[in-house]
């Protein structure tokens, strides 16, 4: 199940990123026959499940759209619901991590994460899920140890949503080189995904290469259904260094008809373009 990309914030790209693909695996495969010749299996379909996984996999749907819609101890009723079905449910486990780590009970979120990596030591979501909590909580090294190992998986097939959140934990620490080198990876496999492209802009703007930072920025607000505040008010600022001044004022109209209450159009007329 995945979470809709509302707008592309800065501020929502975690959540956002870390709540896709939350309930795959809830099912396993049949056993496979003792002899005869190889064959390759076939994918995992509803027929293989039982009854008490298909009740785990429906809980998980219906936490996982909770907690995308914020409503985490409802998100989390329905987690506790699927461990009874499943109790050895590492999806569940992962997203019970999420739920409590957005409540704010650091101890329980830790001990979630622990118990699905127990489970899965190979499982690239709650690597990197478990990832970005200990980058939340300030303990780099770790987090980056987790987000390496998803990424060494062969069959991961998310590695720009892992290296995106790479990245940002590296601009949140100051290390903006780093940060540049993880969020291009990110755009090169990904160059749709418009959290990247933002986050990318803001380092290169920070860093002085605001030419280059224009170029990532304009995908995103050349396309209206991602345009917000954020992103206009990025682009001003980015323009204001270039001397782009005429783009400037366009750029400002926008937001005070778009969005007139917004903090990014407050700082606009403030002209606080290079706080």
């Amino acid at each position: 199940m995945s979470a809709r990309l509302a707008a592309p914030r800065l501020t929502l790209a975690f959540a956002l990123a870390l709540v896709l693909a939350l309930v795959s695996g809830c099912a396993t495969a049949p056993d496979e026959p003792a002899a005869g010749p190889a064959v390759s299996p076939d994918p995992v379909t509803a027929s293989d499940e039982t009854e008490l996984q298909r009740r785990a996999r429906l809980r998980l749907e219906l936490a996982s759209a909770y907690f995308a819609e914020g409503q985490y101890a409802t998100a989390l009723d329905e987690v506790k619901q699927a461990l009874v079905s499943q109790p050895d449910s590492v999806p569940a486990f992962n997203l019970r991590g999420l739920i409590h780590a957005a409540l704010g009970d650091a101890t329980r979120a830790t001990e979630s994460f622990e118990r699905a990596l127990a489970l899965d030591p190979r499982d690239a979501d709650s690597l990197h899920n478990y990832g970005y909590f200990r980058c939340q909580r300030g303990q780099r090294a770790e987090a980056d140890a987790l987000f390496e190992r998803a990424l060494a998986l062969p069959a991961y097939r998310q590695p720009a949503r892992t290296l995106m959140v790479q990245g940002i934990c590296a601009r949140q620490a100051g290390d903006l080189p780093r940060a540049q080198a993880l969020l291009q990876r990110a755009f090169d496999l990904d160059a749709g995904q418009p959290i990247a492209a933002m986050n990318l802009a803001e380092v290169l703007l920070r860093l002085g290469q605001a030419e280059r930072a224009r170029f990532y920025v304009k995908r995103v607000n050349d396309r209206a259904e991602l345009r917000n505040a954020e992103s206009l008010w990025l682009q001003a600022r980015i323009e204001h260094r270039l001397g782009h001044m005429a783009e400037v004022a366009a750029l400002g109209q926008q937001l005070r008809s778009r969005h007139p209450e917004a903090r990014e159009t407050a700082a606009f007329e403030r002209g606080a373009f290079d706080e």
